[in-house]
């Protein structure tokens, strides 16, 4: 039977993250994937001869010094980001707006939509990046996120500065930041909020806690692109850089149960068995709860929180070859019917539309993922399929309203539910996206991330940092760090 130091379950970007710095770091390890490709939420796979992304997003992370550029240019790659202007193009019955990567471009595009806020909404954005700033640097060096030592505890005391900030937001909703500047019948401003804390905080301006909300408002201006051939491509490039240092990949393998022993971890997989020194679990609650076979509070609360957050709907484009030749490029839509009714359902659309250059298609046509937000608890009851397609209609009225090239280009078309994102992306119950980031001070007593089990830790988006594709990474580089000195004291 195979014995190694670390098994990590799941090659989403937590457990790339784990598994790459691990092996980094001279453990060895074995990373356990169910499905035949890496990336969970964030991967790439091939339907009927045409690549898609699993889900419709942009990426962050390849700014100078931000982990991805950092693994780029240290491990040499094979990826090629791309910068786009404007990254996302958002539109509305009343409005267009597109988010080029740079701050003040973009204010001067907000700002013409409504230039009797001109002064209120810079002053907005002021306040907004000095948040940012402070948040955003933990981004930046994962050592001072939590937990963190003695040295690491003196240095935030030196940065305390920076944090002030914070102290003006912390447990209210962004709604009371913007009504501070007046700026409640701002709607083209309110409509850019709803729409970034939808896609990345998973929730709107009248329930996401403040601090977070502002942070993410930054997402576009902080190394944010698109990754050619599909973030896939990302997510193979970790995969064979762990490899290359030592890891045992093994895609295609479920790990169906994991029991502890006196020496670690026996898990029995679907091409055999395994004993491992420690375990990292890249899985949802739900699913380390069955393989494991009993729960702790925590794990049980983890997987409330999950349930009042989202599934998604998809619907998946292939496009007629030669298709919106006046946009070759990659570029992303985000699509909002009414601005004044939920950001979900079908009312919000997030397109991701490949480059010609990129030929995704069996003939080398372009393919296009659209998501929608749905309600998880919503969705797993009776009569969801009905339900489903009412989703879906909606919106495909949301798209031939909005985005009516997309529709006369489509030469193929595949719908999703949450049961399909399932599939893709072997996620129970296709739960997509972290845990809603609500108003109040609840998120801040889980800032850290402690073994569920002694020896087990849990990475990806059901945990502190979570959320995004670049924090579900910082995880698990996180947690590689604690694993890693423990590792070496047991070899010893």
């Amino acid at each position: 039977m195979r014995t190694c130091d670390v098994a990590v379950i799941g090659a989403g970007f937590g457990g790339l993250a784990a598994a790459l710095e691990l092996t980094r770091s001279g453990a060895d390890v074995v990373l356990l994937e169910q499905l035949r490709y890496p990336g969970g939420c964030a991967s790439t796979f091939t339907r009927g001869g045409a690549r898609y992304e699993s889900g419709a997003t942009l990426f962050s992370g390849f700014g100078e010094g931000q982990l991805f550029r950092r693994w780029m240019d240290e491990l040499d790659l094979d990826v090629e980001v791309r910068t786009m202007d404007p990254l996302v193009e958002l539109r509305t019955p009343s409005f267009t707006l597109g988010v080029p990567p740079e701050r003040e471009p973009f204010l001067t595009r907000l700002c013409a939509l409504a230039p009797r806020h001109e002064r209120s909404i810079r002053a907005f954005f002021v306040e907004q990046r000095k948040v940012a700033d402070a948040l955003w640097a933990l981004f930046d060096e994962p050592t001072l996120l939590p937990p963190f030592d003695a040295r690491t505890f003196f240095r935030h005391v030196g940065r305390a500065p920076r944090y002030l900030p914070l102290l003006r937001v912390i447990g209210l909703p962004l709604e009371t930041v913007v009504r501070r500047h007046g700026l409640a019948d701002c709607q083209p401003l309110r409509t850019f909020l709803d729409a970034v804390c939808q896609i990345t905080v998973q929730c709107g301006v009248a329930e996401v806690e403040a601090p977070f909300a502002l942070a993410a408002m930054d997402y576009y201006f902080r190394g944010t692109g698109h990754v050619h051939g599909g973030i896939g491509q990302l997510a193979w490039a970790l995969a064979r850089a762990a490899e290359a240092h030592g890891a045992e990949l093994r895609f295609t393998d479920q790990v169906r149960t994991l029991a502890r022993t006196d020496g670690g971890w026996h898990l029995k997989t679907r091409k055999g068995e395994l004993h491992a020194r420690q375990v990292v679990a890249n899985l949802t609650p739900h699913a380390l709860r069955r393989i494991r076979g009993e729960s702790t509070a925590r794990l049980d609360r983890l997987a409330t929180n999950v349930e009042g957050g989202w599934g998604a709907a998809m619907i998946y484009l292939r496009l007629a070859e030669g298709a919106l030749p006046d946009r070759p490029e990659a570029h992303h839509l985000e699509l909002v019917a009414d601005e004044h009714a939920a950001f979900t359902e079908g009312n919000h659309l997030f397109c991701s539309i490949s480059a010609v250059a990129e030929k995704r298609g069996p003939n080398g046509e372009r393919t296009v993922t659209i998501s929608t937000h749905v309600p998880s608890a919503a969705f797993r009851g009776d009569d969801v399929a009905s339900r489903i397609t009412k989703v879906q209609e909606r919106m495909a009225h949301t798209l031939d309203r909005l985005a009516p090239e997309l529709t006369a280009a489509t030469a193929h078309s595949m719908t999703g539910s949450p049961r399909t994102f399932e599939r893709f992306t072997g996620r129970d119950f296709g739960y997509v996206g972290g845990i809603p980031r609500t108003k109040g001070l609840h998120h801040y007593r889980h800032l850290t991330n402690p073994p569920i089990w002694p020896g087990l830790w849990m990475v990806g988006d059901s945990v502190f940092p979570g959320q995004s594709t670049l924090a579900t990474a910082l995880g698990g580089v996180k947690v590689a760090g604690q694993l890693a000195g423990e590792t070496r004291v047991a070899s010893a």
